[in-house]
């Protein structure tokens, strides 16, 4: 717990952490509340799907661009630009009693103006607190992110359905603005200028160590999807054992991140991580239908999340330049969308076939396939034993004068 003290001591930490959860909180909310409006509103989960699809497509497919936009002209005119717009669209989808065509349209748009907090704070964190520190820095962020995922579902639910569904989304639009407004006048947020990329869009992928992050995150998130799906299916929406299993999930992942902020990370830890999420996901089949059990189970998978997530954030970071670590962690941002679709959908069909051990099937097959990736490709990771996870400075020839 050293390391977090010393953290908490550090300026602007603490401010910065609180800010980018609450930005980021609407993240939590939207799908659920727009889910339950849109099918209100047109009494169709079809029609409601579609829209969730937009909205996916469009934080998929922009995510990387406007990662990157914020090197080009500034984090704070981005984010200030692209929360406006995303706050303002949530407002319409709840007020306007839209056709189903113009609902897909401001899914769509809710989508590619989603604003892009998290690459944003994890571009700023090594600019905050000295070399030593960031990887603690990274593990606590990836812990305290699972704040958003127990509380949000929960509260958008209970709006949604005991108040209304319209005062739901209006209240995703709300904190939208208010977090978004806190992250933005930061001054951390202020201080730290990202330089403007001079590469081609994409080129960062070639760095194996974001190549191999974005092909990990699609398998890592999507095993998380494809389990979560399984225990709603076992024990319904409003089950309150879905809730008790998925809140020991995030329990886990958020003590594992905690105990593992003061480990150095070497370019195994990858690897050894995600097998512990693979033995909590397959202890799940010893005892399906208990949920006490699956808890349990769900709580050894959860250890190793949150710490998993860090070595892929701080690898991240220690493989690439300052200009480009944005537009890095748009891709897998994007890679990790990707993997919650792909994952649920599989989930879906394994579910209709099998019932919710087709779920956790779908869930450890995903999950050992990122393992065994982490593990023949350990290479592509950098050793954080006896270096520190800062970016690569950014180098430039300057002209001489003769």
């Amino acid at each position: 717990m050293s390391s977090y003290r010393e953290l908490a001591r550090t300026p602007g930490v603490g401010r910065i952490i609180a800010a980018q959860l609450t930005a980021r909180f609407p993240s939590g909310m939207v799908s659920l509340g727009l889910l339950i409006h849109v099918e209100h509103l047109t009494h169709s989960y079809a029609a409601a799907g579609i829209v969730l699809a937009a909205m996916s497509i469009g934080q998929a497919a922009a995510g990387p661009i406007t990662s990157r936009w914020m090197g080009r002209w500034g984090m704070r005119p981005v984010l200030t630009l692209l929360t406006a717009l995303y706050a303002t669209t949530i407002a319409v989808l709840a007020l306007a009693p839209l056709p189903v065509p113009a609902l897909i349209v401001l899914g769509l748009i809710a989508g590619v103006s989603t604003p892009p907090v998290q690459s944003a704070v994890r571009t700023i964190y090594p600019k905050m607190v000295n070399s030593r520190q960031l990887g603690a820095l990274y593990s606590l962020d990836a812990s305290l992110q699972e704040i958003i995922w127990v509380a949000a579902p929960v509260l958008v639910t209970f709006l949604a359905l005991q108040v209304s569904s319209v005062v739901a989304l209006l209240v995703i639009s709300v904190i939208a603005l208010g977090g978004g407004a806190w992250f933005i006048l930061s001054p951390e947020v202020g201080r730290v200028r990202i330089p403007r990329s001079r590469t081609a869009l994409g080129r960062v992928l070639r760095k194996p160590t974001v190549l191999l992050t974005t092909g990990i995150g699609v398998l890592f998130i999507g095993s998380a999807a494809a389990i979560e799906a399984g225990v709603v299916a076992a024990f319904g929406e409003g089950g309150v054992e879905s809730g008790l299993v998925l809140a020991a999930y995030a329990l886990g992942s958020l003590t594992g991140g905690l105990g593992s902020g003061g480990i150095p990370m070497s370019r195994w830890s990858a690897a050894r991580r995600l097998v512990i999420v693979a033995i909590g996901s397959a202890l799940t089949l010893v005892w399906v239908s208990n949920p006490f059990w699956l808890a349990f189970a769900l709580f050894i998978a959860g250890v190793g999340f949150a710490p998993a997530l860090a070595v892929m954030l701080a690898g991240t970071s220690a493989s690439v330049k300052f200009s480009e670590t944005a537009e890095a962690y748009g891709w897998i941002n994007t890679g990790q969308l990707i993997g919650a679709a792909l994952g649920s959908m599989a989930a879906g069909f394994a579910i209709d076939g099998n019932g919710p051990v087709g779920a956790y099937l779908v869930s450890i097959a995903m999950v050992v396939g990122a393992a065994i990736i982490a593990a023949v490709f350990h290479r592509a990771f950098p050793d954080l034993r006896h270096r520190d996870a800062s970016p690569i400075p950014d180098t430039e020839q300057l002209p001489v004068i003769t």
